[in-house]
């Protein structure tokens, strides 16, 4: 059995926290290597099209991994455990 690349929640690189405001839910992403830029755009696309999740940042590491920065408008809901499990799952 195979295991499927994952993404992890990472740390903001530098300078990706001046602009976040209260107002949104964020969720930093980091893509490993050997999740191909298609693969990537289509997972985060239906991130966005069910969850309500867009896309603000991404970078490229030379290492072939990528960081991503999600978000979306906080709702009612935000502090409940159903929010907390609405977490992007690349």
């Amino acid at each position: 059995m195979t295991s499927r690349p994952t993404a992890r929640w990472t740390r903001l690189p530098a300078g990706w926290d001046a602009e976040m405001s209260d107002e949104y839910e964020w969720a930093p992403l980091r893509l490993p290597p050997e999740v191909t830029r298609v693969s990537a755009s289509t997972r985060l696309s239906i991130e966005a099209e069910y969850r309500g999740w867009e896309l603000t940042r991404v970078r490229l590491y030379t290492d072939g991994s990528r960081r991503v920065l999600l978000r979306r408008k906080k709702s009612r809901l935000a502090d409940s455990d159903i929010s907390r499990r609405d977490q992007p799952e690349l």
